[in-house]
Order: C-alpha cells, then sequence, then structure tokens
C-alpha cells in the first residue's frame, strides 16, 4: 500500500463526525454547536496548547456577550484568562469582533483580499487588520491570539489557526461546516500543526525542516498531488496520525 492509498484510507475513518466527541475532542467540537463564523473564530484563535484545555476555556465562555456592550463585556470577561491572554486580550477580541459585525462580516472582509488573487494569505491579512482596527489594543498576548501581516512565507508563522478556521468556513463533510460560499478549496493552505509536521516529514511529504508558512504552503502542494481539488480533506486524517502517535 502507497502513501496515497493509507491517507484515503484514513480520510474515510477520520473523515465522519465519529471522530469528534467528549472522547476525542477537537475545537470544532465547541464551533458545530453554533455553526456562526465569528464563534468559530474565537474558537480557532484559542485552539493552541492542551486540547482538554481549549475545549474546556471554550465552553466557559457566554457567545451571547457578541450582542452586548463594550461594558457588559468587560464585566462578563474580567476574570478570564488562557495561557498567553490575559482578561483584557479576550476582551478586546469579544468586542472588535461586534464592532466588525456592527458594519460587516467576516466572509465578506475575508473575500476583499481573497478575491485579488484567490490568496487565502490575502484574505487573512484583511480579517487581521479589520479586527485590529475595529478595537485598539496591544499587547504580546494579544498579537499572538489574532496574528500580524507579513509578506514572507519562509521563517513566517504558518498562521495555523487561522487556516484552520477557514478549512472549516470553506470545507463541507461531516466535520467541516462549509458557511462560506465562492471560495476555492484547492486555494486552501493546510494548517499545520506540529503533529502533521513531524508525520508528514516522516512519510516523505513534507521535506522543509522549519515549521513556518513556507512548510505549509509546500505540504499543500504535495497533498494536491493526490486530490488537486481538495488538498486539506487530508488534513484531519494527518492530525489524528500525529496525535494518537500511530506513526
Amino acid at each position: 500500500m502507497n502513501i496515497q492509498e493509507r491517507l484515503d484510507l484514513e480520510v474515510q475513518k477520520r473523515n465522519n463526525f465519529d471522530e469528534i466527541s467528549e472522547d476525542k475532542l477537537d475545537p470544532i467540537l465547541v464551533a458545530r454547536r453554533y455553526k456562526d463564523p465569528t464563534i468559530a473564530l474565537i474558537c480557532a484563535m484559542f485552539a493552541y496548547g492542551n486540547v482538554k484545555q481549549i475545549v474546556k476555556f471554550l465552553n466557559s465562555l457566554d457567545f451571547s456577550l457578541l450582542q452586548k456592550s463594550d461594558e457588559e463585556i468587560a464585566t462578563a470577561l474580567k476574570n478570564h484568562y488562557y495561557r498567553f491572554q490575559k482578561s483584557e486580550d479576550i476582551i478586546a477580541l469579544f468586542i472588535a469582533l461586534k464592532r466588525l459585525n456592527q458594519t460587516t462580516n467576516l466572509e465578506s472582509v475575508f473575500k476583499s483580499g481573497y478575491e485579488k488573487r484567490n490568496s487565502v494569505i490575502d484574505g487573512i491579512h484583511a480579517m487581521i487588520e479589520k479586527i485590529t482596527l475595529s478595537f485598539e489594543h496591544t499587547s504580546q498576548g494579544y498579537i499572538f491570539l489574532v496574528g500580524q501581516i507579513t509578506t514572507k512565507t519562509k521563517g513566517a508563522g504558518a498562521l495555523k489557526r487561522w487556516m484552520m478556521f477557514l478549512r472549516w468556513m470553506v470545507r463541507k463533510d461531516e466535520i467541516d461546516m462549509g458557511l462560506w460560499s465562492g471560495i476555492n478549496k484547492t486555494d486552501l493552505i493546510m494548517p499545520l500543526d506540529t503533529h502533521t509536521f513531524h508525520v508528514s516529514r516522516r512519510i516523505g511529504l513534507l521535506q522543509r525542516k522549519t515549521y513556518d508558512l513556507e512548510a505549509a504552503i509546500e505540504l499543500t502542494q504535495n497533498l494536491k498531488f493526490f486530490d488537486k481539488n481538495d488538498p486539506l480533506k487530508y488534513d484531519f486524517a494527518l492530525y489524528r496520525l500525529g496525535q494518537e502517535k500511530i506513526l
């Protein structure tokens, strides 16, 4: 059995909703409860660290605050924190997203960048810019949470949480929600985390030794040899293979 055949079997096994449960946690477990792009983005932004802690934190959030006043948001979240983010960072994200949705929406903002040259990176940069302009707040934790705009791919962050959010929004199967339209699945880039990085290197899908955006692009291009229209269908399978230490 070659690599593609093995991965295709793994996709059949993994890309179904039985793979996500209280026993097999994933941030999309919370996001799917609401099927709302703004809530999904919050779930994706905090998707780093131990998955049990991620889901526990996401379950502690009251997403109805996205409809409330700045003061109500600040009061409700004053005792919330998560790893690198203090309460002020979490409050800032909620206020920024609330204000963004008062004048536009994430899909429109993304497409304003993406549609110029079918670049998801440009679309992500448009969202980062709009969020940071919607509410002025600067801290290391907040910059880590939302991300920074850079034209570099080598040595740049892999934008893993943003790429995962786009997978949720654009693809539609038993895992991904497919809430957005008009975005080509072939333009998506792999949400490269440490599990997919190490598994992909081990099975020869990735030569680059540096964990960066360039590596995510390289892996995506190689997966297009298996499915040029939907390379990210392999994401969840590769992730679980690494997480469960099967390879």
